[in-house]
């Protein structure tokens, strides 16, 4: 009988335990379910604006400002609140029809959802982009009325140069790929695309900040909320000089109005860009609100592809202003002397080969053959270097000149702070085997030791070729970003400080310079394209073109002690190098030595400004 009341007692007890938890756990979920209605009212009562940094201001190395912030505005939306009271004002104010607004309200509709995913107060999403000032007055006006919209402040791009528009690059709203990828960004965010805007974009961009704000029932808001943790001020992207000279580029652009091709110009001692043309080109400022996708698209279908960045991704034979690097490698391998002279009875013979020359006094040196750009000189020069017995085969032999040629960055993207660089191509030896067959001979491409054949080069490469050869045999990374003020960390300029050096011992250098100073002369190539009282260094070039006329080239530097700037221009279906690319290029760099002359050259400005060779 004990026993069993014992038991009886656990029950009891064990029941009121029971139903004590119950209790607990139903006060517990009551006190929960209370702190999350809470916090869903505090949500609703919350809006977290993303305050846009302003982006970098670009200057040129003199401190004149190439690209600025404008201020711009979108509408904003909360989809599960607008009215659909208020739609035919949005249309009207919007120009734009029903079907087009149903359109954006149901983007507007997804983008909100991806951006709860990432912050529960995120709730809004981009209706409208790029409102223009007569439609952000009347928003503005009417928002009051306006449920679930509101007007957000945003900064878009102004371009003080059209020209170096491959350069500086444009800015574009950010692809679906990035959003993916990177989440910073939110749908409408404004992005680089191309140039430097791109290669920095981390950097130029700056940070969001946040601003969260009350706000009543209506979305209007009611105040900031006073709070640290809410709130993240905006950080602006730093200022950024940049390496190009604007006076320059426009200078350099103007001369090179009605032709097509690019002039790249380099400061030898550092691997600075100071002019960086393209032509056919684009104004960047076309690129920049309302209009942007519009224009894309037309500049898209052009057929003078204007948007083609010619300077670091086309590919042209160098022509014979690749002599001077085949000239140094037969000085450094031996074959060769300053004074070895070769003769030439018209041209290349051997067999039924025949490669063409200019008439010209025979025979001539290492210094002459450069001065007259003698065709038979390198073509035997190569087939000697290639064919010597002590490299036991011609393809070691020409595995050896590869190295050599590689080594001023040939055949390789010189690393330039841009994206999307061609990297050319000095055929390998695997490379001629496709081409001509697993015994191929060197008389098969003998056409390389004048720049023709497989030899591809962009202008970016040519004109560090020149940089190159007036550092005596090294260079530094080619870039257009110099500085970047406030920024501490200097990792990213790393590579563009480091010396790179050539296969070629610097003595050998002074003979071909020698020779390119001679060009400028009476006799060579480049005569009568000079500018008095500067010693400029050059080779002209003639690029055979199989679609049409012969390309102009000129590579040069100046002056021969000291070298300030080296220029590489190529001048499409403008025949002989000395016609055009060697006059512009010596006008740019007087420009550059001389900067408040006029020039001292005047019937040579005339007739390059005047003349239009574009295909019309």
């Amino acid at each position: 009988m004990q026993d069993l009341n014992k038991n009886r007692s656990k029950v009891f007890v064990g029941i009121f335990i029971l139903f004590y938890l119950i209790y607990l756990i139903r006060v517990g979920s009551l006190q929960l379910s209370g702190n999350h209605y809470e916090l869903k009212a505090i949500n609703n009562a919350l809006n977290k604006i993303t305050l846009y940094p302003s982006r970098s201001v670009i200057y040129d190395r003199n401190k004149n400002i190439i690209a600025k912030n404008f201020v711009m505005y979108d509408l904003f939306a909360f989809p599960r609140d607008i009215d659909s009271a208020n739609r035919d004002f949005i249309c009207n104010v919007l120009q734009i029809d029903s079907a087009f607004y149903e359109k954006l309200l149901l983007e507007t509709w997804i983008k909100s959802r991806k951006r709860r995913k990432n912050n529960a107060y995120d709730r809004s999403a981009l209706f409208y982009s790029n409102l223009s000032e007569k439609q952000y007055t009347l928003l503005r006006e009417n928002l009051y009325r306006l449920r679930g919209f509101y007007v957000e402040p945003r900064t878009d791009r102004n371009y003080n140069i059209q020209g170096g528009a491959h350069a500086l690059g444009y800015l574009g709203e950010a692809s679906e790929s990035l959003l993916k990828e990177d989440p910073y960004y939110q749908p409408g965010d404004l992005v680089g695309i191309t140039g430097i805007e791109k290669y920095y974009e981390t950097l130029f961009r700056g940070v969001k900040g946040v601003k969260t704000v009350w706000q009543d029932r209506t979305y209007q808001e009611r105040g900031e909320v006073n709070n640290d943790s809410f709130n993240i001020p905006a950080i602006s992207g730093p200022d950024v000089i940049s390496t190009l000279d604007v006076n320059l580029q426009r200078y350099a652009e103007m001369l090179f109005q009605g032709k097509r091709g690019s002039i790249v110009a380099i400061e030898p001692k550092t691997g600075e860009v100071l002019v960086f043309v393209n032509k056919p080109d684009f104004d960047p400022n076309e690129l920049v609100g309302k209009e942007r996708n519009r224009s894309f698209r037309k500049m898209l279908i052009d057929p003078k592809k204007p948007l083609y960045n010619r300077a670091v991704k086309g590919v042209y034979p160098p022509g014979s202003t690749v002599k001077t690097v085949l000239a140094l490698i037969g000085l450094q391998e031996q074959i060769i002397v300053p004074s070895s002279r070769k003769g030439c009875a018209g041209g290349y013979h051997m067999g039924s080969i025949v490669i063409g020359c200019h008439g010209h006094p025979s025979p001539l040196d290492v210094e002459g053959s450069i001065q007259i750009s003698c065709n038979a000189y390198y073509c035997d020069l190569f087939r000697q270097i290639i064919d010597h017995p002590k490299y036991g085969n011609v393809h070691e032999g020409y595995r050896v000149l590869e190295k050599h040629w590689r080594s001023f960055g040939l055949g390789n993207p010189t690393g330039i702070d841009l994206l999307g660089e061609a990297k050319g191509n000095i055929p390998t030896v695997e490379g001629l085997a496709k081409r001509h067959g697993k015994k191929w001979r060197s008389s098969q491409i003998v056409s390389l030791g004048i720049g023709q054949g497989e030899i591809l080069l962009t202008p970016l490469q040519l004109a560090n070729v020149a940089a190159i050869i007036a550092n005596r045999g090294y260079y530094y990374t080619p870039h257009l970003v110099k500085k970047i003020e406030g920024y501490n960390d200097t990792s990213w300029l790393r590579k563009f400080t480091k010396i790179n050096r050539t296969t070629i011992n610097p003595k050998h250098f002074e003979t071909v310079i020698e020779g390119m100073s001679k060009v400028m002369q009476p006799g060579g190539t480049g005569n009568g394209t000079g500018i008095p009282g500067i010693d400029i260094c050059g080779k002209t070039g003639t690029a055979q073109n199989p679609h049409g006329k012969d390309h102009s080239l000129f590579i040069s530097f100046a002056p021969r002690y000291n070298p300030k700037i080296a220029v590489a221009v190529i001048v499409e279906n403008a025949g002989f190098g000395s016609t055009y690319a060697a006059p512009i290029s010596n006008l740019v760099i007087e420009k550059y030595l001389f900067p408040d002359t006029t020039t001292r050259v005047p019937y040579l400005l005339e007739r390059i400004k005047n003349s239009v060779l574009e295909p019309q």
